[in-house]
């Protein structure tokens, strides 16, 4: 049984007006069909692997202090190392960059280098703010660490933790719109915490531009992002 979608006379008149606007348009191109672009890095079964690992590993997680499946952060960390000219690897340790959470770290980490490299493994490590088979650290000096050792990472592990920190301040950005400062509050560093965190991740990701002049113009897209993201936070 289909489901009767109501009248929206608002929707009704913008589109009307958008169609009234049509003259003041230049006209359209040629609507022969797009040349077609050769992939920078073409995709293979190893990406849908990965998902397919994610999707065991998270399936039944939700993201802190909410009920949003976790997959669909890891989705949309992929996606933005993906438009950033992030390589196949670099989209799999995306898929996979929060696999450690779950336990067993050691154990989980030998199997994803042995199915996926060490590219993807060693993305992975750097993604992870704490040493691996080690008790967890206090948060603040987790974190004071975890922003020293970024110092060492390669190109394609910082691109990665560039894609999942900027996600994620898009997303305190969207709950701060939706429930304000008490969105601070799943954050185990509250409002203070969490902002210099992010804050000092803006900063380091910033001087990353100047120790690498020859960064791509899709991770410079991206750093620049995360910096106005997190200036936004701060309001």
């Amino acid at each position: 049984m289909s489901t009767s979608i109501p009248i929206r006379s608002a929707m009704q008149q913008a589109i009307a007006a958008a169609i009234g606007a049509c003259e003041a348009v230049l006209p359209a191109k040629d609507s022969g069909g797009e040349d077609a672009q050769e992939l920078t890095h073409p995709i293979s079964p190893r990406l849908s692997e990965a998902f397919a690992l994610a999707c065991q590993v998270h399936q039944n997680r939700a993201r802190r202090g909410t009920n949003v499946p976790y997959l669909v952060h890891l989705l949309a960390v992929v996606a933005l190392v993906g438009e950033s000219g992030g390589s196949e690897d670099e989209m799999i340790a995306a898929m996979l960059h929060d696999t450690l959470m779950e336990g067993d770290e050691s154990g989980l980490l030998t199997g994803i280098q042995a199915r996926f490299g060490e590219v993807v493994a060693e993305t992975i490590r750097f993604c992870t703010d704490h040493a691996l088979g080690e008790e967890k650290a206090p948060w603040l000096e987790r974190k004071q660490a975890y922003l020293s050792r970024l110092i060492q990472a390669p190109l394609p592990s910082l691109r990665v933790v560039c894609a999942d920190k900027l996600h994620n301040a898009q997303s305190i950005s969207r709950e701060l719109k939706l429930s304000g400062p008490g969105a601070f509050e799943r954050f185990k560093g509250d409002r203070d915490g969490t902002l210099w965190y992010y804050r000092s991740l803006a900063r380091l990701f910033g001087a990353l531009v100047q120790d690498e002049p020859s960064l791509d113009p899709g991770f410079r897209a991206m750093i620049r992002e995360l910096r106005e993201t997190v200036a936004g936070l701060e309001g």
